[in-house]
């Protein structure tokens, strides 16, 4: 199974951990660390090509959450033949270099049956850096449901990463942003291309 990339975002931007003062760019620097650590792809000799754009707290958005109740399950097209089960869990409204902007949060089927990651939710999407600076197809980022309940919520962008597809293109079945999740805006942060 895909290991999703989840973790908590912390709305304060200073806080104490071992009596010592750790910043946002700290909390998002450990969570970098840990992504690359656990790479599911990528291995040991290859994890420092890992690319990132820098630390921004500007791409930590707040957003108005939009709850979808009852959506129907629908099958999301992927990079692969095999499609993958989702439903709309809520749709995200904010506003990005003074453009309204929104993203739907979509719900996998086959995580909700399973216990340890029932309250994963995925928001997979597309934006102008796709091709020049970062995957061609999208990137994704990871929320829980407990993160989207407590308010207010913010999307943070500087956790965006890539699918595994853009390392591997034809072994894995990578969902597919679909068109409603296509940003007019650029989102420069998170991860970008892998270059070997």
């Amino acid at each position: 199974m895909k290991k999703f990339y989840v973790s908590s975002f912390f709305i304060v931007l200073a806080f104490t951990v071992a009596g010592q003062q750790s910043t946002y760019a700290d909390s998002l620097q450990r969570f970098r660390n840990q992504y690359i650590l656990t790479h599911g792809v990528i291995k040991e000799a290859d994890r420092p090509k890992l690319q990132f754009y820098p630390i921004n707290e500007k791409y930590a958005v707040e957003a108005r959450v939009e709850r979808i109740y009852e959506a129907p399950w629908f099958q999301m097209s992927t990079s692969g033949k095999i499609k993958k089960t989702f439903r709309v869990y809520a749709v995200l409204h904010f506003s990005l270099d003074e453009t309204a902007c929104k993203l739907t949060v979509y719900q996998s089927q086959q995580l909700l049956n399973n216990p340890a990651y029932a309250d994963y939710l995925f928001i997979p999407f597309m934006d102008l850096t796709n091709g020049e600076h970062t995957y061609e197809n999208g990137r994704y980022i990871d929320i829980t449901t407990n993160e989207m309940e407590k308010g207010p919520f913010y999307l943070d962008f500087n956790k965006t990463y890539n699918p595994y597809c853009a390392y591997i293109s034809n072994v894995y079945n990578c969902p597919v942003p679909p068109a409603e999740n296509n940003l007019s805006v650029a989102i420069s942060a998170g991860e970008k291309k892998f270059s070997k």
